[in-house]
Protein backbone atom coordinates (compact mmCIF):
# COMPACT_ATOMS: atom_id res chain seq x y z
CA UNK A 1 0.00 0.00 0.00
CA UNK A 2 1.48 3.45 -1.08
CA UNK A 3 1.08 5.23 2.04
CA UNK A 4 2.83 8.40 1.01
CA UNK A 5 0.07 8.77 -1.60
CA UNK A 6 -2.18 8.82 0.72
CA UNK A 7 -1.19 10.60 3.46
CA UNK A 8 -0.62 13.48 0.26
CA UNK A 9 -4.22 13.29 -1.45
CA UNK A 10 -5.67 13.52 2.30
CA UNK A 11 -3.39 16.48 3.35
CA UNK A 12 -4.26 18.06 0.36
CA UNK A 13 -8.21 17.52 0.33
CA UNK A 14 -7.57 18.57 4.05
CA UNK A 15 -6.10 21.83 3.02
CA UNK A 16 -8.43 22.65 0.67
CA UNK A 17 -11.36 21.80 2.59
CA UNK A 18 -10.51 23.99 5.26
CA UNK A 19 -9.45 26.38 3.13
CA UNK A 20 -12.74 26.48 1.28
CA UNK A 21 -14.69 26.82 4.52
CA UNK A 22 -12.78 29.78 5.37
CA UNK A 23 -13.57 31.35 2.27
CA UNK A 24 -16.71 30.96 1.84
CA UNK A 25 -17.56 31.88 5.28
CA UNK A 26 -15.53 35.07 4.68
CA UNK A 27 -17.61 36.03 1.94
CA UNK A 28 -20.84 35.68 3.27
CA UNK A 29 -19.82 37.46 6.46
CA UNK A 30 -18.73 39.95 3.89
CA UNK A 31 -22.25 39.69 1.82
CA UNK A 32 -24.11 40.26 5.56
CA UNK A 33 -22.27 43.35 6.32
CA UNK A 34 -23.15 44.92 9.47
CA UNK A 35 -26.46 44.05 9.33
CA UNK A 36 -26.09 40.92 11.22
CA UNK A 37 -24.18 42.41 13.64
CA UNK A 38 -27.05 44.69 14.33
CA UNK A 39 -29.24 41.75 14.60
CA UNK A 40 -27.47 40.33 17.17
CA UNK A 41 -27.29 43.38 19.18
CA UNK A 42 -30.98 44.55 19.27
CA UNK A 43 -32.98 41.41 19.22
CA UNK A 44 -31.40 39.53 21.64
CA UNK A 45 -33.03 40.86 24.76
CA UNK A 46 -35.56 37.97 24.80
CA UNK A 47 -33.43 34.64 25.53
CA UNK A 48 -35.41 32.20 23.26
CA UNK A 49 -35.15 34.91 20.40
CA UNK A 50 -31.48 35.22 21.20
CA UNK A 51 -30.91 30.95 20.63
CA UNK A 52 -32.69 31.08 17.50
CA UNK A 53 -30.68 34.58 15.61
CA UNK A 54 -27.62 32.90 17.45
CA UNK A 55 -28.55 29.80 14.99
CA UNK A 56 -29.94 31.96 12.13
CA UNK A 57 -26.23 34.20 11.86
CA UNK A 58 -24.34 30.89 12.56
CA UNK A 59 -25.92 29.01 9.85
CA UNK A 60 -25.97 32.12 7.56
CA UNK A 61 -21.71 33.20 8.16
CA UNK A 62 -21.08 29.22 8.53
CA UNK A 63 -19.29 29.26 11.51
CA UNK A 64 -19.76 28.94 15.57
CA UNK A 65 -16.71 30.32 16.18
CA UNK A 66 -16.81 33.81 14.60
CA UNK A 67 -20.45 34.12 16.14
CA UNK A 68 -19.03 33.21 19.69
CA UNK A 69 -15.88 35.81 18.43
CA UNK A 70 -18.29 38.35 18.19
CA UNK A 71 -20.34 37.73 21.15
CA UNK A 72 -17.16 37.69 23.32
CA UNK A 73 -16.56 41.39 21.76
CA UNK A 74 -19.68 42.60 21.79
CA UNK A 75 -19.87 41.71 25.81
CA UNK A 76 -16.04 43.01 26.02
CA UNK A 77 -17.76 46.42 24.31
CA UNK A 78 -20.57 46.32 26.95
CA UNK A 79 -23.17 45.87 24.11
CA UNK A 80 -23.91 42.66 25.30
CA UNK A 81 -25.06 41.17 28.72
CA UNK A 82 -24.17 37.70 29.44
CA UNK A 83 -27.81 37.01 29.92
CA UNK A 84 -28.09 37.98 26.13
CA UNK A 85 -24.33 36.05 24.99
CA UNK A 86 -25.44 32.97 26.97
CA UNK A 87 -28.46 32.33 24.48
CA UNK A 88 -27.06 33.21 21.33
CA UNK A 89 -24.15 30.98 22.20
CA UNK A 90 -26.26 28.13 22.68
CA UNK A 91 -27.52 28.66 19.38
CA UNK A 92 -24.71 28.99 17.40
CA UNK A 93 -23.55 25.29 18.46
CA UNK A 94 -27.04 24.15 16.68
CA UNK A 95 -26.40 26.81 14.06
CA UNK A 96 -23.03 25.13 13.17
CA UNK A 97 -24.47 21.59 12.43
CA UNK A 98 -25.68 23.16 8.64
CA UNK A 99 -22.15 22.38 7.09
CA UNK A 100 -22.56 18.62 8.33
CA UNK A 101 -25.70 18.13 6.17
CA UNK A 102 -24.11 20.11 3.24
CA UNK A 103 -20.68 17.78 3.11
CA UNK A 104 -23.22 14.81 3.52
CA UNK A 105 -25.22 16.04 0.81
CA UNK A 106 -22.64 13.86 -1.68
CA UNK A 107 -24.61 10.53 -0.49
CA UNK A 108 -27.95 11.64 -0.81
CA UNK A 109 -27.95 14.48 -3.25
CA UNK A 110 -28.76 12.18 -6.16
CA UNK A 111 -27.95 14.08 -9.70
CA UNK A 112 -27.46 17.25 -7.55
CA UNK A 113 -24.37 16.12 -5.83
CA UNK A 114 -21.89 19.10 -4.96
CA UNK A 115 -19.38 16.82 -5.67
CA UNK A 116 -20.42 16.97 -9.58
CA UNK A 117 -21.40 20.59 -9.12
CA UNK A 118 -18.15 21.91 -7.53
CA UNK A 119 -16.01 22.11 -10.47
CA UNK A 120 -18.42 24.73 -12.52
CA UNK A 121 -19.03 26.44 -8.89
CA UNK A 122 -14.99 26.57 -8.91
CA UNK A 123 -14.92 27.88 -12.91
CA UNK A 124 -18.10 30.30 -12.26
CA UNK A 125 -16.88 31.58 -8.71
CA UNK A 126 -13.57 32.34 -10.27
CA UNK A 127 -14.72 34.47 -13.10
CA UNK A 128 -16.89 36.47 -10.84
CA UNK A 129 -14.56 37.20 -8.43
CA UNK A 130 -11.72 38.22 -11.57
CA UNK A 131 -14.16 40.27 -13.66
CA UNK A 132 -16.80 41.21 -11.25
CA UNK A 133 -16.38 45.47 -10.85
CA UNK A 134 -19.31 45.20 -7.97
CA UNK A 135 -18.07 44.60 -4.55
CA UNK A 136 -21.33 42.51 -3.60
CA UNK A 137 -20.97 40.42 -6.65
CA UNK A 138 -17.15 39.75 -5.54
CA UNK A 139 -18.13 38.29 -2.51
CA UNK A 140 -21.30 36.30 -4.23
CA UNK A 141 -17.89 34.85 -6.30
CA UNK A 142 -15.87 34.16 -3.56
CA UNK A 143 -18.93 32.18 -1.56
CA UNK A 144 -19.32 30.14 -4.72
CA UNK A 145 -15.52 29.65 -4.80
CA UNK A 146 -15.77 28.41 -1.10
CA UNK A 147 -18.30 25.95 -1.95
CA UNK A 148 -16.67 24.58 -4.47
CA UNK A 149 -12.80 24.11 -2.87
CA UNK A 150 -15.41 22.68 -0.05
CA UNK A 151 -16.59 20.29 -2.01
CA UNK A 152 -13.56 19.42 -4.04
CA UNK A 153 -11.80 19.34 -0.83
CA UNK A 154 -14.05 16.46 0.68
CA UNK A 155 -13.66 15.11 -2.86
CA UNK A 156 -9.80 14.55 -2.67
CA UNK A 157 -10.09 12.98 1.23
CA UNK A 158 -12.78 10.41 0.47
CA UNK A 159 -10.11 9.25 -2.62
CA UNK A 160 -7.38 9.59 -0.70
CA UNK A 161 -8.65 7.43 2.28
CA UNK A 162 -10.56 4.67 0.34
CA UNK A 163 -7.41 2.16 0.35
CA UNK A 164 -7.66 2.37 4.22
CA UNK A 165 -10.62 0.48 3.81
CA UNK A 166 -8.90 -2.75 3.67
CA UNK A 167 -5.90 -1.71 6.08
CA UNK A 168 -6.91 -4.10 9.66
CA UNK A 169 -4.94 -2.02 11.40
CA UNK A 170 -6.70 1.27 10.72
CA UNK A 171 -9.92 -0.47 11.56
CA UNK A 172 -8.90 -1.36 15.15
CA UNK A 173 -7.71 2.27 15.66
CA UNK A 174 -11.40 3.10 15.78
CA UNK A 175 -12.75 0.01 17.17
CA UNK A 176 -10.51 0.94 20.35
CA UNK A 177 -12.03 4.53 19.84
CA UNK A 178 -15.68 2.98 20.71
CA UNK A 179 -13.65 1.04 23.63
CA UNK A 180 -12.27 3.98 25.00
CA UNK A 181 -14.15 7.33 24.65
CA UNK A 182 -11.79 9.25 27.17
CA UNK A 183 -9.19 8.47 24.17
CA UNK A 184 -11.70 9.33 21.81
CA UNK A 185 -13.18 12.37 23.17
CA UNK A 186 -9.58 13.66 23.44
CA UNK A 187 -8.86 13.13 19.55
CA UNK A 188 -12.08 14.56 18.46
CA UNK A 189 -11.11 17.95 20.62
CA UNK A 190 -7.64 17.86 19.54
CA UNK A 191 -7.77 17.75 16.05
CA UNK A 192 -11.08 20.38 16.45
CA UNK A 193 -8.39 22.34 18.14
CA UNK A 194 -5.66 22.47 15.48
CA UNK A 195 -8.06 23.15 12.49
CA UNK A 196 -9.88 25.67 14.52
CA UNK A 197 -13.30 24.33 13.96
CA UNK A 198 -15.78 21.94 14.47
CA UNK A 199 -17.84 22.11 10.89
CA UNK A 200 -14.07 21.23 9.69
CA UNK A 201 -12.89 17.94 11.78
CA UNK A 202 -16.71 17.18 11.43
CA UNK A 203 -15.64 17.16 7.58
CA UNK A 204 -12.76 14.74 8.35
CA UNK A 205 -14.38 12.35 10.47
CA UNK A 206 -17.44 12.34 7.41
CA UNK A 207 -14.69 11.35 4.61
CA UNK A 208 -13.25 8.91 7.00
CA UNK A 209 -16.70 7.30 7.18
CA UNK A 210 -17.47 7.54 3.72
CA UNK A 211 -15.02 4.63 3.07
CA UNK A 212 -16.48 2.66 6.06
CA UNK A 213 -14.03 3.11 8.72
CA UNK A 214 -15.91 4.98 11.55
CA UNK A 215 -17.67 2.92 14.01
CA UNK A 216 -20.85 4.42 15.35
CA UNK A 217 -19.66 4.62 18.94
CA UNK A 218 -16.53 6.06 17.81
CA UNK A 219 -17.94 8.19 15.74
CA UNK A 220 -20.02 9.80 18.79
CA UNK A 221 -17.45 10.12 21.17
CA UNK A 222 -15.34 12.15 18.66
CA UNK A 223 -18.13 14.12 18.27
CA UNK A 224 -18.47 14.76 21.81
CA UNK A 225 -14.79 15.77 21.80
CA UNK A 226 -15.08 18.14 19.01
CA UNK A 227 -17.65 20.30 20.30
CA UNK A 228 -15.12 21.09 22.91
CA UNK A 229 -12.11 21.84 20.67
CA UNK A 230 -14.45 24.20 19.21
CA UNK A 231 -14.10 26.15 22.22
CA UNK A 232 -10.72 27.15 22.00
CA UNK A 233 -11.30 29.61 19.36
CA UNK A 234 -13.72 31.73 21.40
CA UNK A 235 -11.12 31.20 24.62
CA UNK A 236 -8.35 32.75 22.52
CA UNK A 237 -10.42 35.29 21.26
CA UNK A 238 -10.90 36.42 24.73
CA UNK A 239 -7.15 37.20 26.23
CA UNK A 240 -6.90 40.33 27.15
CA UNK A 241 -10.47 41.24 27.43
CA UNK A 242 -12.93 42.37 30.36
CA UNK A 243 -13.75 39.73 32.89
CA UNK A 244 -17.21 39.84 31.22
CA UNK A 245 -15.97 38.90 27.93
CA UNK A 246 -13.98 36.12 29.31
CA UNK A 247 -17.30 35.06 30.90
CA UNK A 248 -18.19 34.82 27.97
CA UNK A 249 -15.92 32.54 26.72
CA UNK A 250 -16.15 30.64 29.86
CA UNK A 251 -19.61 29.72 29.14
CA UNK A 252 -19.20 28.48 26.14
CA UNK A 253 -16.44 26.24 27.39
CA UNK A 254 -19.16 24.99 30.42
CA UNK A 255 -22.19 24.74 28.08
CA UNK A 256 -20.36 22.66 25.38
CA UNK A 257 -17.95 20.48 28.02
CA UNK A 258 -21.22 19.62 30.63
CA UNK A 259 -23.29 18.40 27.60
CA UNK A 260 -20.44 16.41 25.90
CA UNK A 261 -19.86 15.01 29.29
CA UNK A 262 -23.81 13.93 29.73
CA UNK A 263 -24.11 12.79 26.29
CA UNK A 264 -20.83 10.67 26.51
CA UNK A 265 -22.00 8.50 29.13
CA UNK A 266 -25.58 8.33 27.95
CA UNK A 267 -24.12 6.95 24.82
CA UNK A 268 -21.39 4.68 26.90
CA UNK A 269 -24.80 3.09 28.29
CA UNK A 270 -26.52 2.47 25.30
CA UNK A 271 -23.64 1.21 23.34
CA UNK A 272 -22.60 -1.29 25.73
CA UNK A 273 -25.98 -2.42 27.53
CA UNK A 274 -29.02 -1.48 25.20
CA UNK A 275 -27.56 -1.72 21.52
CA UNK A 276 -23.96 -3.23 21.48
CA UNK A 277 -24.89 -4.06 17.77
CA UNK A 278 -24.96 -0.37 16.93
CA UNK A 279 -22.11 0.43 18.36
CA UNK A 280 -20.07 -1.63 16.27
CA UNK A 281 -21.34 -0.89 13.08
CA UNK A 282 -20.55 1.49 10.22
CA UNK A 283 -21.71 5.09 10.75
CA UNK A 284 -22.14 7.17 7.16
CA UNK A 285 -21.68 10.82 6.18
CA UNK A 286 -25.48 11.25 7.08
CA UNK A 287 -25.21 9.31 10.69
CA UNK A 288 -22.75 11.55 11.87
CA UNK A 289 -24.71 14.70 10.36
CA UNK A 290 -27.63 13.13 12.15
CA UNK A 291 -25.82 12.75 15.70
CA UNK A 292 -23.69 16.32 15.24
CA UNK A 293 -27.19 18.22 15.34
CA UNK A 294 -29.13 15.79 17.38
CA UNK A 295 -26.44 16.36 20.10
CA UNK A 296 -26.44 20.00 19.41
CA UNK A 297 -30.36 20.70 19.38
CA UNK A 298 -30.88 18.31 22.32
CA UNK A 299 -28.10 20.12 24.45
CA UNK A 300 -29.73 22.95 24.20
CA UNK A 301 -32.59 21.97 24.94
CA UNK A 302 -31.93 20.21 28.15
CA UNK A 303 -29.00 23.16 29.40
CA UNK A 304 -31.56 26.38 28.64
CA UNK A 305 -33.54 26.19 31.77
CA UNK A 306 -30.27 26.22 33.42
CA UNK A 307 -28.68 29.23 31.68
CA UNK A 308 -28.98 31.57 34.99
CA UNK A 309 -27.00 29.11 36.54
CA UNK A 310 -24.33 29.27 33.60
CA UNK A 311 -24.45 32.88 33.69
Amino acid sequence: MDYLSIIVAFAGGLGLFIYGVHVMASGLQKAAGNSLKHILEVLTKNRFMAVLIGAGVTAIIQSSSATTVMIVGFVNAGLMTLNQAVGVIMGANVGTTLTGWFVSSVQWAGVFNPKNIAPIALLVGSFIVLLSKKKNLGQIGQIIVGFGMLFVGISMMTSGVEPLKDLQSFKDLFVEFGKNPFLALLVGAAVTAIVQGSAASVGILQSLAYAGLVSWDAAVYIIMGQNIGTCITALLSSIGTSRSAKAASYIHLLFNVIGSVIFTIVAVLYFKFVNPTLGNSNIDMVGISVVHTGFNLLNTILMFPFANGLV
